[in-house]
C-alpha cells in the first residue's frame, strides 16, 4: 500500500535555518538538560549536535541555548524562551501539514475524488482546504 510523507524545514534567504533533525535535538536537549547527553541519547557525536545547533544560531541570528560550563554538576544547556516557542511553533506546524497531507490522500488517493483533483487550487494559486 502506499503512504505519503512530507517534509518541513525553516529556510531565510533560500537555506535551510531549521527542521526536524535540529528539533529532534532541541527536544533532546530540554529533556536531558545537557547537548552531550542529549547527543548521547541520540546516537550522535557532541561535535554534530552542538554543530546543528550554532548553525540555526548563526543563520536566526538568535540564541538557541543557555549553556553552562562545568562545575561541579558538569555544567549543562537549556532552551532559551525563544527556542522554546519556536519548537512549540515547529511541532505545530509540522502537525498542520501532515494532517493536512494525510487528509488530501485519503480524498485523492483512496477516495478518488476526481473534483478534488481537478479544482485543487485557487485563483492565487494555493491549494483550497475543503
Amino acid at each position: 500500500m502506499l503512504q505519503v510523507k512530507s517534509k518541513v524545514w525553516l529556510e531565510k534567504n533560500e537555506n535551510l535555518v531549521f527542521g526536524s533533525g535540529k528539533a529532534l535535538i532541541l527536544r533532546a536537549i530540554a529533556e536531558t538538560g545537557s547537548i552531550n547527553k542529549a547527543a548521547k541519547k541520540l546516537n550522535m557525536s557532541y561535535r554534530h549536535a552542538w554543530s546543528y545547533i550554532r548553525s540555526a544560531e548563526q543563520k536566526m541570528n538568535r540564541q538557541l541555548l543557555i549553556r553552562v560550563k562545568g562545575g561541579f554538576d558538569g555544567g549543562g544547556a537549556y532552551l532559551t524562551e525563544y527556542a522554546k516557542d519556536l519548537l512549540i511553533k515547529f511541532e505545530a506546524l509540522e502537525s498542520k501539514i501532515t494532517e493536512f497531507v494525510d487528509c488530501c490522500y485519503e480524498e485523492i488517493f483512496v477516495n478518488d475524488n476526481k473534483k478534488l483533483i481537478e479544482g485543487n487550487r485557487g485563483e492565487d494559486g494555493t491549494c483550497k482546504n475543503n
